[in-house]
């Protein structure tokens, strides 16, 4: 995988700690990994109890291996994602963690 192992471990915990465990089975915050990025969901369960879990994009982390690089992406209202301009890309993929934790526009969490 191109993704370095310790930056993925690193999204899955953040992941994890944005909601309290014994609040999973109504919300959770999870990395779906590729090969070149990883996109953070929000995972909901069915509202009728019935099918599967709504998985909403929150934000996509772009790894650039070639400039050993993190970029930030948001998700528009289609699934669509645009390069966030506010957050230069960076090495140190927690800095970008901590830009969508902050959320100063309001365009990762609403």
């Amino acid at each position: 995988m191109a993704i370095p192992e310790l930056d993925l471990a690193r999204i899955r915990r953040w992941c994890d700690g944005r909601v309290p465990e014994h609040l999973w089975v109504q919300v959770k915050v999870e990395a779906d990994a590729a090969t070149t990025h990883v996109t953070i969901v929000e995972v909901r369960p069915p509202w009728n109890g019935v099918g599967d879990p709504t998985r909403s994009p929150i934000a996509r982390l772009r790894w650039n291996r070639a400039k050993g690089q993190w970029s930030l992406y948001w998700s528009d209202r289609n699934s669509a994602f645009h390069e966030y301009d506010l957050a230069n890309p960076t090495p140190r993929v927690q800095r970008l963690l901590d830009v969508i934790d902050r959320d100063d526009t309001c365009i990762f969490w609403g």
